[in-house]
């Protein structure tokens, strides 16, 4: 059985924290969360009752907010709350890794106020390797968007973006690769960054923009291995770029880093830096 979800309620404009019953609802039907997707989220992982890399988060949390004009994110608010969920979280489950998820959304319509809650649940068994299908996004997004698009910004609005991964894993996949065009330029994956590791400890990723959202664990990632030694580097990448490398990783906060093992129809075989690099992982986000 998976260990109960901790909840707080937070007052968007700096008031109080409350904890929340898992068994009773809360959203209202008119919040625009639900009815428009119009908010923001952030995901972070606890581990033995650490948040860890909040700062990155908290930045990355603080943009997507500002460029989709929801009210200011209270930093302190949101780190103090955070901090508290992770404490209670390995009081009640020791050595349990846990995700949690901040939502603020635009709020109820009947009211126009905002709304804002953070969940933690249980990370659950990460896979070492999966499959991966290319596709495009269906649309195209240029590297200089137009000025009212939120480009980067995390926002909740994943419905594309799951039905990409369904039909993937109908095909016999596990996951999703975005480029630009068929086999063209690399951009991400369904809810992770793309990372390639190639010879002479040389760690390369797509740059950022268009409708890249930055990573906050491929940032911490490379401050960790170019102070290591890697040699790190933002690049354009194409997809024949990946079937050259020693070895193509999926990263995010609470996955961590996961081998691509097969690409469409290509096998990816496993690279001869395998370990050093998911020591290194592992390291960076303990």
């Amino acid at each position: 059985m998976a260990p109960t979800p901790i909840i707080s309620i937070i007052e968007p404009f700096g008031g109080s924290v409350r904890s929340h019953n898992a068994s009773l609802p809360h959203v209202y039907f008119d919040d625009r969360a639900v009815t428009r997707g119009d908010a923001v989220v952030e995901t972070l992982l606890l581990r033995a009752g650490t948040v860890v890399n909040i700062e990155r988060h908290v930045d990355r949390f603080v943009a997507s907010a500002a460029q989709l004009g929801l009210p200011e994110v209270h930093a302190h608010q949101w780190v103090a709350a955070t901090v508290e969920a992770a404490g209670e979280w390995e009081r009640r489950h020791e050595g349990v890794e846990a995700r949690c998820t901040w939502t603020l959304s635009r709020g109820r319509e009947s009211t126009g106020l905002a709304t804002a809650w953070l969940v933690v649940t249980a990370v659950g068994q990460r896979p070492r390797e999966v499959k991966v299908m290319s596709t495009t996004r269906g649309y195209r997004v240029e590297d200089t968007p137009p000025a009212w698009l939120p480009a980067g910004a995390k926002t909740i609005n994943y419905a594309a973006t799951l039905a990409a991964v369904r039909y993937a894993q109908q095909q016999g996949f596990d996951d999703v690769l975005f480029c630009d065009t068929p086999r063209g330029r690399v951009l991400e994956g369904s809810t992770s960054s793309v990372i390639v590791v190639k010879e002479g400890r040389k760690l390369r990723t797509p740059v950022r923009g268009g409708d890249i959202v930055p990573s906050t664990t491929q940032a911490a990632l490379f401050d960790a291995a170019q102070q290591a030694g890697w040699r790190c580097k933002e690049k354009r990448l194409s997809y024949n770029d990946l079937l050259e490398a020693d070895s193509v990783w999926l990263l995010s906060s609470t996955r961590l880093a996961v081998r691509i093992r097969r690409l469409d129809d290509h096998k990816l075989p496993a690279g001869r830096l395998d370990d050093e690099f998911r020591q290194l992982v592992e390291t960076t986000l303990g």
